[in-house]
């Protein structure tokens, strides 16, 4: 088991930044992809980023390129996710969530996933 609890949200205006915190405990964190999706009021959970075990390698969806960034710290257990220039629409529950293989912009990849953590952004 892997139990991942994200911090880190919050009211934000337009234009500004947050950084979303998700630290792991249970098994080797190291072995996990991790990703991070967002779930805006009425709608399905949807991708946003995953970083490789190493963090050599993250992928965006397009709506969030060139304004977020995802990071990792093994020794940590932690991954985060550094929103900037957000966006009324970036308005959502975040969650991080634990993959040991498949295509990790799906759902259905991650095994283990987070409580979520609340961002608005007000225009």
């Amino acid at each position: 088991q892997v139990q991942l609890v994200e911090s880190g949200g919050g009211l934000v205006q337009a234009g500004g930044s947050l950084r979303l915190s998700c630290t792991a405990s249970g098994r080797i964190f190291s072995n996990y992809v991790m990703g991070w999706f967002h779930q805006a009021p009425g709608k399905e959970r949807e991708f946003v980023t995953f970083m490789s075990r190493n963090g050599g390698s993250t992928y965006y969806a397009d709506s969030v390129k060139g304004r977020f960034s995802t990071s990792r710290d093994n020794a940590k257990n932690t991954v985060y996710l550094q929103m900037n220039s957000l966006k009324p629409e970036d308005t959502a529950v975040y969650y991080c969530a634990a993959s040991s293989g498949g295509i990790y912009y799906f759902r259905a990849a991650y095994e283990y996933w987070g409580q979520g953590t609340r961002v608005t952004v007000s225009s």
